[in-house]
């Protein structure tokens, strides 16, 4: 690799790490009871010893208790959307697929439903993410043979696939809030996606999921940018592509089925996020994984600070809104694209 791309990624990196800790910081500090950032910073101080007289109480009591695993849970989510929408993007080479256009997020809602709702805790708090697990994966597997024509994937297909069954499962998802007149409440709050949930329990079950997803995807980076030339030069070039399409669907899968079991249906992350940095630091996904799930996290926290700020709204319609412009905005770029 030439020296000068490898400070411009290691360049890229660190000023996006340096960018999700200054919004670590100034995230904890929104909300009903503003906290400066220099009170925040003696809570942290306190806490690893630093200091030795403990700040307020209530203070350590709203940044550790409330704000801190909200806006980590947010980073963690953030990470897994986006680099799953990613992984998307490009195995199917089309940059409006995302988990949610791709219909896996409403059949890991589906999923999610059936668990929280209808189904004994087997095995406690993976019961949920379990079942989610499944249904996502098996909707993946539905839209991506549904998307075949005589062996080969068509795009376009693939696209109005993800939406039949996307509506599909969501008015399924409508007949249980029908039914289940007693959560119904619960159960629209939790579609429209948030991350008031949070806390560190939930923390301690995605982030292993998370990082072992974005460990896996890391691995296939080079797999990746050789399918960008198509799955025959990919072939030729030594890729397993039909080993690496299974191994990072099923990847994704977990980690979209993760997120949304915990945080229900967060769309247009894993579409908006992606396409962004590869426009910003190109498509060699050897850049393009790291940036994109320290991007994805920046945006989803910086999504639910706002939420907060706006009468605690789900954090789900923050993100459509900016998200259907921008889908809205490709849509177009790719019509004038056909057109010449």
């Amino acid at each position: 690799m030439p020296s000068k791309r490898l400070l411009k990624w290691r360049a890229t990196v660190t000023y996006l790490i340096l960018l999700l800790f200054l919004s670590l910081i100034l995230t904890l500090a929104i909300g009903p009871v503003y906290i400066s950032p220099t009170e925040i910073l003696e809570v942290f101080c306190w806490k690893i010893g630093i200091l030795n007289s403990p700040p307020r109480k209530v203070y350590v009591n709203i940044i550790l208790q409330l704000r801190l695993p909200r806006i980590l849970f947010g980073f963690i989510i953030g990470a897994s959307l986006s680099v799953s929408g990613m992984v998307m993007q490009a195995l199917f080479r089309n940059p409006m697929a995302s988990p949610y256009v791709i219909g896996v997020s409403s059949g890991s809602a589906l999923g999610a439903a059936i668990a929280m709702n209808m189904l004994p805790s087997i095995i406690g708090i993976y019961t949920t993410p379990a079942v989610a697990f499944l249904t996502g994966l098996f909707t993946l597997i539905l839209v991506y043979n549904l998307a075949r024509v005589e062996g080969r994937l068509r795009t376009d297909t693939l696209l109005l696939a993800g939406i039949a069954v996307s509506y599909f499962f969501s008015a399924i998802i409508s007949i249980l809030v029908w039914i289940m007149a007693q959560e119904r409440h619960q159960i629209v709050l939790w579609l429209m996606g948030g991350l008031w949930g949070a806390d560190w329990i939930k923390i301690d079950v995605i982030t292993p999921i998370t990082f072992i997803g974005l460990a896996v995807t890391y691995m296939f980076a080079k797999d990746l940018n050789a399918m960008l030339l198509g799955e025959e030069t990919a072939q030729s070039l030594g890729t397993n592509v039909e080993l690496t399409k299974k191994t990072l669907l099923v990847t994704s899968a977990l980690m979209i089925s993760a997120s949304v079991s915990f945080s229900g249906m967060i769309g247009f992350v894993g579409l908006v996020v992606p396409h962004v940095m590869r426009l910003l630091v190109g498509p060699d996904h050897r850049i393009l994984i790291p940036s994109s799930a320290l991007a994805g996290g920046i945006f989803l926290a910086w999504s639910d600070a706002l939420a907060r700020v706006l009468m605690e709204i789900p954090v789900g319609v923050v993100t459509a809104i900016s998200g259907v412009p921008f889908f809205i905005y490709l849509l177009k770029r790719r019509r004038s694209v056909r057109s010449l």
